[in-house]
C-alpha cells in the first residue's frame, strides 16, 4: 500500500517534504503534484523507477522521460544549452513548459532517448514541487501521470492513492493542480519545434 501525504499547497509541511524526500532517496516511486498536472517521479539513477514508470504507463524506449529541476543552474548540468536556446528558455522558466535538448555525461543512458541522445528537462511553479526538490538536492526523473487509453492525466490525489495504490509507493496530495500536461518544446533539432500544445503559452516560441 502507498504512504499518502496531504500537504498544503502554498506552504507545504517541511516535515512531511522531508519524509517524502527520504523516500525517494530508499527508492520510492512516487506521484506528485506540479504546476500542469500530477506526475509519477523517482530517483535519478533509480533502474528500478524507471522500469516502474514504463510499466505503469505502457511506454516504449522512445518516450522521453523528463528531469524535474529545481533551477537553471541544476539544469544546466544536465543538458546542453547555447546562449540563443539559454535566454529562450530563461524568459518561460519556471513554468508548464518541458525542454528536450541533447544530453549531457550526467544523464544516464536509458533515460535517453535511444537515437537523438537527449532528454527533457523543466523546471516547474509550484510551492510543493519546489520543496521537495530543494530536500532532495537533485533533479526528480519524472514522466507526467497518464494511465494508457486514458485521455487526461490523474488530477486528485485520493484517486491516485485508490487506484494505483499497489503499483506507487507514495502519494503526496496537495489538491487539484489540472488536468493539462506541459508545452514540450523540442530544440535539439537546430530549430524550435513544439512537439506538445498544453499548458505553457508557446506563442514565444513560434
Amino acid at each position: 500500500m502507498a504512504k499518502y501525504f496531504d500537504v498544503h499547497p502554498e506552504n507545504p509541511q517541511r516535515r512531511t517534504i522531508s519524509n517524502v524526500a527520504d523516500s525517494i532517496r530508499s527508492g520510492a516511486l512516487v506521484a506528485y503534484p506540479t504546476d500542469s498536472c500530477y506526475a509519477l517521479g523517482c530517483q535519478l539513477g533509480s533502474r528500478d523507477g524507471i522500469g516502474r514508470i514504463r510499466s505503469i504507463r505502457n511506454l516504449d524506449d522512445r518516450h522521453h522521460f523528463t528531469l524535474v529541476c529545481e533551477n537553471f543552474a541544476q539544469l544546466g548540468q544536465f543538458v546542453q544549452v547555447d546562449n540563443d536556446v539559454f535566454r529562450s528558455i530563461k524568459a518561460a522558466t519556471p513554468g508548464s513548459y518541458t525542454f528536450i535538448l541533447p544530453a549531457t555525461r550526467e544523464v544516464p543512458r536509458q533515460l535517453q532517448h535511444p537515437k537523438k541522445k537527449t532528454v527533457g528537462v523543466r523546471i516547474p511553479d509550484h510551492a510543493v514541487t519546489q520543496a521537495l526538490l530543494a530536500e532532495l538536492g537533485e533533479p526528480l526523473l519524472s514522466s507526467t501521470l497518464l494511465l494508457p487509453d486514458e485521455k487526461e492525466p490523474l488530477t486528485q490525489g485520493w484517486e491516485i492513492k485508490e487506484r494505483l495504490d499497489h503499483v506507487v509507493d507514495v502519494v503526496l496530495d496537495s489538491g487539484d493542480c489540472g488536468t493539462e500536461p506541459t508545452t514540450v518544446i523540442d530544440f535539439s533539432g537546430g530549430e524550435v519545434e513544439i512537439v506538445r500544445r498544453g499548458a505553457g503559452d508557446v506563442t514565444r516560441f513560434e
